[in-house]
């Protein structure tokens, strides 16, 4: 018989298939106690109760890098291992953090909108004109994992300082470290937010950091929309503490705060960082590896620890 496998939610047809063809695909939820593994997302909340409800329950594999929503210690106790797909989606979520920065510091949605109204740079070119670009800038990455790293990799190209904070110096780095993210910050022009997001550094992007970052600053988040205190993020786009933002991450999705997302000084997305056909794919099959590694008593490819 083939080991049984609870999808907590739909990802796709073409994975589904992929995942039918090795294993039983369980997706009624009144059925999951029959499951050995549970395939989830990150932000999903996989705690006591729901491992409780599955008393068979020996892997959970979370469809992406986030794992936020599991309570990997309870997993721990229990015998449960806890997987991931970190690096599968990286090159494409790098793409779209270097995307929401370019778009941030040359307006772009704004010039578009002034575009196709008919307002061809108009009486009042300043806003679009004279802007700092990209070049000579530096840029403050919070989190030099996957993410991180190949952002840090495709802003070389772009002719920018890079310089980081993490969970501690990664040897051989050619950027410059920085002990906290208000030291970087302070230093930084830019700030690109790719760190694992949990309630240790929940709102670590608050009222003093935006301040230091300054008034030509930008900040960028494809993490997770706790890493941000948006009350202190809408202050200070509207009071010119900071110039500017690229979001794609909220703390309340699916439905940001509408004080939030009609800033004119905001570039924002519905969290689609990973959402191309090639990362999607990728992290399938980095599933189904986990799985297949899992079932055949190999080391898993991807895991996760408290």
């Amino acid at each position: 018989m083939k080991p049984s496998v609870f999808l907590a939610l739909p990802l796709g047809k073409p994975f589904e298939r992929k995942l039918s063809e090795r294993f039983t695909v369980i997706t009624d939820p009144a059925s999951r106690g029959a499951a050995e593994a549970l395939v989830t997302i990150g932000a999903n909340i996989t705690d006591a109760a729901l491992m409780d409800a599955m008393p068979k329950l020996k892997l959970i594999c979370c469809f992406g890098s986030g794992h936020e929503g599991v309570d990997v210690a309870e997993a721990a106790r229990r015998g449960i291992k806890v997987a991931n797909t970190v690096g599968a989606n990286a090159a494409t979520v790098a793409d779209l953090a270097v995307a929401l920065l370019l778009a941030s510091i040359r307006k772009v949605v704004e010039a578009d909108r002034l575009t196709r109204a008919g307002k061809w740079r108009g009486d009042n070119p300043a806003s679009l004109l004279f802007l700092r670009g990209l070049t000579g800038r530096r840029i403050g990455i919070v989190g030099l994992g996957a993410i991180g790293l190949k952002i840090a990799k495709r802003l070389e190209g772009f002719e920018t300082e890079i310089g980081y904070t993490g969970r501690g110096e990664k040897p051989g780095m050619p950027y410059r470290y920085f002990r906290s993210a208000l030291d970087l910050a302070t230093w930084a022009d830019a700030l690109i937010l790719a760190h694992r997001a949990d309630e240790t550094n929940r709102h670590l992007v608050n009222a003093e950091l935006l301040k230091a970052l300054g008034p030509e600053g930008h900040v960028v988040n494809i993490s997770r929309g706790s890493a941000i205190d948006e009350d202190a993020l809408i202050a200070a786009l509207k009071n010119g503490t900071i110039a500017g933002a690229g979001l794609d991450v909220f703390e309340n999705e699916p439905a940001p705060r509408a004080d939030l997302v009609s800033l004119p000084n905001i570039v924002v997305m519905p969290h689609l960082g990973g959402g191309t056909s090639e990362a999607i794919i990728a992290m399938g099959d980095t599933v189904i590896a986990n799985l297949d590694a899992f079932f055949g008593g190999k080391p898993l490819p991807n895991p996760v620890t408290a």
